[in-house]
């Protein structure tokens, strides 16, 4: 919509995990090098937690397309799953034949079998599990079962668990406390600061083919942190109509104004964040600033 107007190939606020928008603050470089030296060390569980909208997808799957050929990764995004459908996700995952009513043995042993396969190959395989503070705890159970298996020199099957705080608390249980103590490696995502703001704002527009001068003011990047609480989705969202906003009144930098309008779009007066972005709303949003008749144009 508003892209040939700041000179933009695409919209660099999208709030889909896209690797080529990575940012590396201080909190997200620092994650990586802990995935990557967890990894390596073939040790354990890894654990990544973060408040939502922190970025622990784009993280994922930024882990992913960094780790290197040596390693086979099976990535689940929705684990909250009893403990054979897990399994059977990752023998999926892992590219395993099964039988169509394969049991519980069989399962366990073509997996095992696949394992022992990718490891004479030098392989390491990493299981990535997103939003993890949902599996069920007999799914846990299953998974720590599974990271017995092992070489003379190394596990056959790391797992890294990517989930909100709540995932912390799972752990506490004393069902599962053996899989806690096996977590070698952890970190926890935190908030951009005011400063990471407006590098991340600047790398992303720079990413989507931006090269004007300061689109958004100081001000205006002040009014982001503010509002947003340095959460990236948050940040994202707000900028996104901000732009909206400044593409309708024909200009070309966003100022304070602008994301204080697009802030009251989007958290909830008792400060309780509307995650969803209501196209109804926006339409509401620029309808009263009168702006209408640009997205028209």
């Amino acid at each position: 919509m508003y892209s040939k107007h700041f000179g933009l190939r695409e919209a660099p606020f999208s709030i889909t995990p896209d690797t080529s928008y990575f940012f590396t603050s201080p909190h997200s470089q620092e994650a990586l090098n802990t995935l990557l030296v967890a990894a390596k060390s073939g040790e354990g569980f890894i654990k990544i937690t973060g408040e939502v909208g922190t970025g622990k997808t784009l993280l994922c799957r930024k882990f992913i397309a960094t780790i290197g050929a040596d390693f086979v990764t099976a990535y689940i995004p929705n684990p909250y799953l009893e403990p054979r459908t897990l399994m059977l996700a990752l023998a999926d995952e892992l590219e395993v034949t099964l039988e169509r009513d394969v049991d519980q043995h069989q399962l366990l042993k073509s997996i095992t079998h696949r394992l022992m396969d990718l490891a004479r190959d030098g392989k390491q395989v990493l299981l990535l599990l997103d939003e993890a503070q949902a599996i069920p705890t007999e799914s846990l159970e299953a998974l720590r079962l599974l990271t017995n298996l092992e070489t003379e020199k190394r596990k056959l099957l790391q797992i890294v668990l990517f989930g909100q705080p709540e995932l912390n608390q799972h752990l506490q249980e004393n069902s599962i406390r053996q899989l806690a103590q096996r977590i070698t490696f952890h970190y926890h995502l935190g908030p951009l600061s005011r400063d990471d703001i407006e590098y991340y704002l600047a790398h992303r527009l720079r990413v989507a083919g931006y090269a004007g001068g300061r689109l958004f003011s100081r001000g205006a990047i002040a009014g982001l942190y503010k509002s947003s609480g340095g959460i990236p989705r948050l940040v994202n969202i707000m900028a996104n109509k901000a732009l909206m906003l400044c593409y309708g009144e024909g200009k070309q930098q966003v100022t304070r104004r602008h994301v204080h309008l697009a802030a009251s779009d989007t958290v909830m007066p008792q400060g309780r964040l509307r995650w969803a972005w209501m196209a109804a709303g926006v339409s509401l949003l620029i309808a009263a600033c009168g702006l209408t008749w640009a997205l028209t144009k």
